[in-house]
């Protein structure tokens, strides 16, 4: 299967989202991620968009732009399931 790991090899922030719900996970500088499509996804393909300490995620099925995969996973470097908002600073708003 595969799957995309993110890491923040910067000194501040960086926004991970995942489209097409706008989705947000934080990762602190050293911070790992691994974005992770529902296991019955056929092929999936990544595209990622950055600008700005902010990554912007769609998942594909097959690279077909007509299907965008929505179920999916955030995972940390242990392996824990991360809830949308995970390390979101308190003086921002979910975009």
């Amino acid at each position: 299967m595969n799957r995309l790991p993110v890491q923040n090899g910067g000194e501040d922030l960086v926004r991970l989202f995942i489209e097409p719900y706008g989705e947000d996970f934080w990762l602190k500088p050293g911070d790992e991620f691994t974005v992770v499509p529902a296991g019955d996804t056929s092929d999936p393909q990544f595209t990622v968009v950055a600008a700005n300490n902010r990554l912007v995620v769609w998942i594909f099925e097959g690279s077909d732009p007509e299907k965008v995969v929505v179920d999916y996973t955030v995972i940390d470097s242990t392996g824990t399931e991360l809830e949308c908002g995970h390390q979101r600073p308190a003086d921002h708003e979910r975009a």
